[in-house]
């Protein structure tokens, strides 16, 4: 999730809105080309966003939020979006001084690791709205927007319990950080629950939710397609028959490792429907679990510019559609019905509290 970015107040990708002919992204480097930058005068509200590190394209979280981004965009040509992308975590602020200067009316703010960055930006500009994707809100403008995977991961625990053949599971993370070990801890609690009502033993490998330990890409960087697969190879040596990356970049290689293994190796995604979002892997992809990230960002940018902003936190749940289980895609058939059923009764269960989560990683309020 990090790369360096020099000499760069604002390194943006410029979507034009539908007023600007629907144009592509076009890249900058220090300032708007002179087409983005009539669509950005054009339009009455311009909203931007700093990305964590890992870049656009990291099938999670970052994309997400563009795209996201992109919707406002699409669905109110009042509205201009503009993203700089943060290379490493010495970007952040800087790329956060240059939307205010921009005269960016919101910033949106991707990934709870920015979040020193962005209270620190709200304290010297007390009239500057934002929205941090994956952290709670702190000061009167920021309003955070957060997500309590825990209960969509559990979902993919219990199916992940439900379909293996070997009776091992596995999952890994890019990280130990919250906003990733709520996945793991959901999933792990999924396969307990699942083990709890079929009397069976099914095992997870990579993580221990009691301990809170557990398998993580050395690198942490988010990207490291060549760690994730040989994590995901060696989880396959140990008798694991599908993983749950929970890796950004860094998981792409443990569908490669999949994708290799003949079919003794199968995936579940995360955050985003990654049959749709990788889709040179979909065949491996069983059902992903994901994070409603694009709508709350789309929401939290239409809301400012109707100029009903509020610092009120969002949790996306299971009842909101905030988090949930994708189609199964190429696997649909191969999924027994009763199962699929059964994941209803759960999902209910945990909506209505029946099914208490225990992740300590969940949203305060989640």
């Amino acid at each position: 999730m990090k790369k360096p970015l020099a000499l760069v107040a604002i390194s943006a990708v410029v979507a034009l809105t539908a007023s600007a002919c629907g144009s592509k992204p076009v890249s900058t480097t220090g300032a708007t080309s002179s087409s983005s930058a009539s669509a950005s005068q054009a339009a009455a509200f311009k909203a931007c966003m700093v990305t964590d590190t890992g870049g656009l394209d990291d099938h999670s979280f970052n994309a997400e939020s563009w795209a996201g981004m992109q919707d406002a965009a699409k669905a109110d040509p009042g509205i201009a979006v503009q993203n700089a992308t943060s290379a490493t975590e010495n970007d952040y602020a800087s790329n956060i001084a240059g939307f205010v200067s921009a005269g960016c009316k919101l910033i949106v703010t991707v990934g709870f690791a920015m979040d020193d960055a962005t209270v620190a930006s709200a304290k010297k500009n007390p009239n500057q709205q934002y929205a941090i994707v994956d952290n709670a809100s702190s000061p009167s403008q920021v309003q955070g927007l957060e997500f309590n995977t825990a209960q969509g991961a559990f979902l993919g625990g219990y199916f992940a319990a439900g379909m293996t053949k070997t009776g091992k599971v596995a999952t890994f993370g890019g990280a130990k950080y919250p906003t990733v070990t709520v996945y793991m801890d959901g999933f792990w609690e999924g396969v307990q629950y699942y083990n709890q009502k079929h009397n069976t033993k099914v095992q997870v490998l990579g993580w221990d939710e009691t301990k809170q330990a557990g398998t993580f890409d050395p690198t942490q960087s988010f990207t490291d397609q060549a760690g994730g697969k040989q994590i995901a190879a060696t989880f396959q040596s140990q008798g694991a028959d599908i993983v749950f990356p929970v890796a950004g970049g860094t998981g792409i290689g443990a569908l490669a490792q999949a994708k290799a293994s003949g079919g003794k190796l199968n995936a579940i995604w995360v955050d985003d429907d990654g049959f749709l979002s990788n889709a040179a892997y979909g065949p491996v992809i069983m059902t992903s679990v994901t994070k409603g990230i694009a709508s709350a960002v789309t929401t939290s940018v239409t809301n400012a510019a109707k100029g009903t902003f509020s610092s009120a936190p969002y949790i996306g749940t299971l009842a909101n559609n905030g988090t949930g289980l994708a189609p199964y895609h190429d696997f649909e058939s191969k999924v027994p019905a009763a199962l699929t059923t059964e994941l209803g009764t759960v999902k209910a269960d945990i909506i209505s509290g029946a099914i208490k989560i225990t992740s300590k990683s969940q949203p305060a309020a989640g």
